[in-house]
């Protein structure tokens, strides 16, 4: 009998502990939304430096059209479009993280809606460049 009432006692207390620790979605703070900036900014300056080494190197090969060399262009431009829009993305979703748990999925929601824009429209600059 006692051996239930110490068993009956224990699951009590596991499971008011294990109410007290419910999850709640993680939080940032500002620093990690300075943080998602300065990552974004190297990115985007890695992304420009790749792009402008690319055009420099079509436009040194012997018999590179101005096709190529517009292509290449083409190309460096929406490696850099991409970078900034997945930068704005990571602190768009990191300022999300600030907000209050139920407005959370609202404001990450609105993020990925406008990373998707952001790609789209990389992508038809990207095609209209190259015709």
């Amino acid at each position: 009998m006692n051996v239930r009432f110490i068993a009956a006692g224990c699951v009590a207390i596991q499971l008011l502990i294990a109410g007290c620790h419910s999850k709640e979605p993680p939080h940032a703070t500002s620093e990690d939304i300075e943080s998602a900036k300065r990552e974004a900014d190297r990115e985007i300056a890695q992304a420009r430096a790749e792009a402008s080494k690319d055009v420099k190197s079509v436009s040194k090969i012997a018999g590179a059209s101005g096709r190529d060399i517009a292509y290449a262009k083409a190309t460096g431009a929406f490696d850099v479009a991409m970078a900034k829009a997945e930068g704005d993305h990571k602190i768009a979703t990191e300022k999300c993280l600030t907000l209050a748990a139920p407005e959370q999925p609202a404001c990450t929601a609105q993020a990925d809606r406008d990373f998707d824009a952001a790609k789209d429209a990389a992508k038809a600059a990207r095609l209209a460049r190259r015709q």
